[in-house]
């Protein structure tokens, strides 16, 4: 089926170019189909690309798909013509009496300031807040990611020693989750962030299942079982290319930056880099949508009478003996990176856990 989009959203003619159908709202509004209903809050600073980057994925569906694209008023994007996000995007105030079958959290390159310190925080607060009686489903992405677990659930964030970037490889602890349906064992996403957020808390906080990770790296995927909201450490979206571009741009400028890590054949920057999650990228929308469609309602203002619930009592710490306690080690991992960036002796502990295993070393 095909996107419906806004006719002036620059990823238009690219999508066409790439045999994903889009429809104008004129032509829709004449089809006898209840379309899902996506919002984008595009958080990045090229949001043209990351525009594309993300229609390109919720337009690979068997199901007709409108999507709406949002953004900040309370920072001034650099890198977006203001009458580009006139024509095309909304603001909080031009949205806020609306329903949503599903909403999109991006990234964000401010990771390493405190959340309060970000010029747009409390517009994301009213998003977050909202989406609470507003949004059915709600996916963040890295940095949205952190920000959403900070504010829904207290979740501190932590400033990683190196820079973790590259094609990391994670591992699934739920199996037969909906929204993971068709992933193998482990899968690949790219990682470009300077913060890791706290496993054991993550943890200790009822309501909140961990569906994958990575013994060295941590947390990737979190859930809450009504399906109503989902965090990932990481960028599916991003393109072959995306992580080339941004070494490339430090690189050029001097900076200190090793190649992306299990990215170029060979560590050599001078060759293709490996494609390694797309295919994993498009199971992860197309299973997201259809777990939306399957139980959003159909009548989209009765997503307010489904609110989220209000957070359980936080669990009372975890326990060695727990007989339903994801088996905890900690792991110990010198960043290569650092090294060949002269920084050696930075070294970091991650709490690692696996799922149904006893407490057996």
């Amino acid at each position: 089926m095909p996107i419906k989009i806004i006719d002036g959203l620059s990823a238009k003619e690219k999508l066409q170019q790439e045999g994903i159908s889009t429809i104008d709202r004129g032509r829709a509004i004449h089809q006898d189909i209840r379309p899902l209903r996506i919002l984008i809050l595009n958080l990045m600073p090229l949001k043209k690309i990351t525009e594309l980057q993300y229609l390109r994925l919720l337009g690979d569906s068997p199901l007709q798909v409108e999507v709406d694209f949002c953004h900040t008023v309370t920072h001034v994007s650099a890198n977006t013509d203001s009458s580009y996000l006139e024509e095309n995007y909304y603001t909080f105030d031009e949205i806020k009496d609306s329903y949503y079958d599903g909403m999109i959290i991006t990234g964000s390159p401010v990771e390493t300031l405190d959340f309060t310190d970000v010029d747009y925080w409390d517009e994301l607060l009213q998003y977050l807040e909202w989406s609470k009686t507003h949004v059915f489903s709600l996916l963040s992405f890295c940095w949205g990611a952190q920000a959403a677990l900070y504010h829904f659930y207290n979740i501190e964030k932590r400033l990683l020693p190196a820079k973790l970037f590259g094609i990391y490889e994670y591992q699934l602890t739920v199996r037969n989750h909906p929204l993971l349906r068709g992933f193998d064992d482990r899968y690949f996403i790219p990682q470009s962030r300077h913060t890791a957020i706290d496993d054991i808390a993550v943890y200790n906080t009822p309501g909140l299942d961990i569906l994958s990770r990575n013994v060295h790296n941590g947390i990737n995927i979190i859930g809450t079982p009504d399906h109503r909201r989902f965090f990932i450490l990481g960028h599916f979206e991003y393109d072959r290319d995306t992580l080339a571009k941004e070494y490339f741009r430090d690189k050029n400028k001097g900076l200190p930056i090793a190649p992306p890590e299990n990215y170029y054949p060979g560590n050599d920057d001078r060759n293709t880099p490996n494609f390694i999650w797309c295919s994993y990228a498009h199971i992860f929308y197309h299973n997201w949508l259809n777990l939306v469609y399957q139980e959003t309602p159909y009548v989209p203002e009765q997503i307010a009478s489904v609110a989220v619930p209000a957070p359980l009592m936080k669990k009372s710490g975890f326990s060695w003996e727990s007989p339903d306690f994801y088996c905890l080690f900690i792991s110990y991992r010198k960043y290569g990176p650092l090294h060949r960036q002269g920084q050696a002796g930075y070294s970091s502990f991650h709490s690692v856990y696996h799922p149904g295993l006893p407490y057996k070393f």
